[in-house]
C-alpha cells in the first residue's frame, strides 16, 4: 500500500464532489438551514393550540375559565354554540371543545358535582395527550381559587425545587440543533461515499482504476479519508458558525473531543455507504437501500427518543449500530461537559464497529471489482 496513491486518489475524489453542484448545495443546505430549521421549527408540546369553547352558563366563573386560556399553549379561544361544535371538529378547525353547562356556577357555589365536557381531536395525538391535562389543571385552578375567593398558592406540607441541569430554560433549540448536526454527519458521510462509488461506476472510471498500480484497500481508504474530511469540516463549521453563534446554544464540553469520536463515527459509516453501494447497480436503488437504513438508524439510537423508553430487544439490537455510540458520547460531551474518563467505552465501541463495516465493505468492494475485470 502506498500512502501516494491513497493522497492522491483521495484529492481525486474531492475534485469529483466539488463539480457535482447537487451535493454541494445538499452540504450547505443540511448544515445550515436544516440546523435552523431543526432547533427551531419542532414545537413545543403544546403550541397554539386551537379550542373553542361552548359556554351555556354566561357566569362570570365560565368567562374566567375562558379567559384563561392564553398563548403560547393555546390560541385565543372561540365562543361557539353547541350546534357548530361536532361541525368545527370534523373539519379540523378545533382540537379542544369545551362544554361549560348551563348552572355551572350555581352549582358550584351550592357543592353539587358538576361534570364538565371536554371533546378532543385525538388525531393530533401529541397536542391531545398533553393539552387534555393542561386543560384539567387550568380549569380546576380557576373553580379553586374562585370558590376559595382569592388567587394564591396552596400550602402544602411538600415544597418541590426544581434544578433542570445542562439546560436551564428548557430550550428546545438546545436539543433540535445539535442533535440535526448528529443526524446529517450520519446522513452525508453514508451519501457521500456511496454516491461517490455509484458515481464512478456509472460512469466507468472505475474500470480506469483498475488499469492503474492501485489496490482496492487504497481506493477504499481514500473514499473514506477524503468523504470523512468533507463532513467533519462542515460540521465543525455548523456547529461553530450556526449552533453557537447563530442559534445562541452553549456547548459545555471540549470541541476536539466531540470531533474525534465524529471521526471514528464517519469512519463506520463511510464504510456502511460503500458496502451498501455495492449493494446497488444505481443511485435510486442505493436510494432505497438509505431509507431502509437510515430511518432506523435516527430513529432508535436515541437521538429521537430516550433509548431507556425502548424495548429491551431494541435496545440491545441497536449497540451493534454505531449512531447510538456516537448520540450518547455527543450528547455526553456537548451537553454535559463529559470527558474520556466517561465516553472511553462508546470511542472504543465505535472503532470495533468501524473495523468490522470496513472489513465487511472491503470485502464486497474487492467481489464486487473482480466481476467487473
Amino acid at each position: 500500500m502506498r500512502f501516494s496513491n491513497i493522497l492522491h486518489l483521495g484529492i481525486k475524489e474531492m475534485r469529483s464532489l466539488a463539480r457535482d453542484p447537487v451535493m454541494l448545495v445538499l452540504i450547505v443546505f443540511a448544515f445550515t438551514f436544516w440546523v435552523h430549521a431543526g432547533a427551531t421549527a419542532m414545537p413545543e408540546l403544546l403550541n397554539r393550540a386551537q379550542i373553542a369553547i361552548v359556554d351555556e352558563d354566561r357566569s362570570p366563573l365560565s368567562t374566567r375559565i375562558a379567559d384563561s386560556f392564553q398563548r403560547p399553549y393555546f390560541a385565543p379561544p372561540e365562543q361557539i354554540d353547541p350546534g357548530r361544535m361536532d361541525a368545527r371538529m370534523d373539519a379540523g378547525r378545533d382540537t379542544f371543545a369545551l362544554v361549560i353547562p348551563a348552572g355551572f356556577q350555581r352549582d358550584i357555589l351550592a357543592g353539587h358535582p358538576v361534570t364538565i365536557q371536554l371533546n378532543v381531536d385525538a388525531t393530533r395525538i401529541t397536542q391531545a395527550f398533553t393539552g387534555s391535562g393542561y386543560i384539567q389543571a387550568i380549569v380546576m385552578a380557576e373553580v379553586r381559587e374562585f370558590t376559595a375567593r382569592h388567587r394564591g398558592a396552596v400550602d402544602l406540607p411538600v415544597d418541590l425545587v426544581l434544578r433542570a441541569r445542562f439546560n436551564p430554560e428548557l430550550d428546545n433549540a438546545w436539543f433540535g440543533s445539535v442533535m440535526q448536526v448528529i443526524n446529517n454527519v450520519t446522513l452525508l458521510s453514508i451519501v457521500l461515499a456511496g454516491a461517490a462509488l455509484i458515481r464512478e461506476r456509472e460512469r466507468g472510471t472505475v474500470e480506469h482504476l483498475l488499469t492503474m498500480p492501485v489496490t482496492p484497500l487504497e481506493i477504499m481508504i481514500a473514499k473514506v479519508w477524503s468523504t470523512g474530511l468533507v463532513v467533519l469540516v462542515a460540521s465543525a463549521a455548523s456547529l461553530g458558525v450556526v449552533v453557537q453563534a447563530w442559534l445562541g446554544v452553549p456547548v459545555e464540553g471540549s470541541v476536539v473531543l466531540f470531533m474525534s469520536g465524529a471521526a471514528l463515527h464517519v469512519f463506520a459509516t463511510t464504510s456502511l455507504g460503500i458496502m451498501l453501494a455495492t449493494f446497488s447497480r444505481s443511485m435510486p436503488q442505493f436510494g432505497l437501500l438509505l431509507v431502509l437504513v437510515l430511518l432506523p438508524l435516527e430513529m432508535l439510537s436515541g437521538g429521537v427518543t430516550p433509548r431507556e423508553s425502548m424495548p429491551a430487544v431494541v435496545q440491545t439490537l441497536m449497540l451493534a449500530a454505531p449512531d447510538t455510540h456516537f448520540v450518547i458520547l455527543a450528547q455526553a460531551i456537548l451537553y454535559r461537559g463529559a470527558g474520556i474518563g466517561i465516553v472511553w467505552p462508546q470511542f472504543l465501541a465505535l472503532v470495533a464497529i468501524g473495523g468490522v463495516l470496513f472489513a465487511i465493505a472491503l470485502l464486497r468492494f474487492r467481489r464486487m471489482i473482480s466481476t467487473m475485470v
